[in-house]
């Protein structure tokens, strides 16, 4: 069996790896949809505007509420497997 020192740092390694993992598809979406790919992206329209300048209004904050459930979902698998939930 693990000793805690172990399982703890384990525990945190998973979730830097998650939170790496979101950050960068938000910085993706916020960074690259609304700024780097723009010009492509507005040949798209979403309520006749384009879509570089919907992701750069709005779409990069949808994405990042979708990512705060994703991260809860992850956490809470990943709570049960090193047994630090609650419940």
């Amino acid at each position: 069996m693990e000793n805690p020192q172990q399982k703890a740092k384990a525990y945190w390694k998973e979730n830097l790896k998650y939170l790496l993992i979101l950050l960068s598809v938000w910085f993706v979406v916020s960074f690259g949809a609304g700024i780097l790919f723009k010009d492509f992206l507005n040949t798209f329209k979403i309520g006749g505007f384009g879509l570089g300048f919907w992701f750069a209004q709005q779409g990069a904050i949808y994405v990042f509420v979708l990512l705060i459930f994703v991260y809860v979902i992850l956490m809470n698998k990943l709570d049960k497997k090193y047994g630090y939930n609650d419940k």
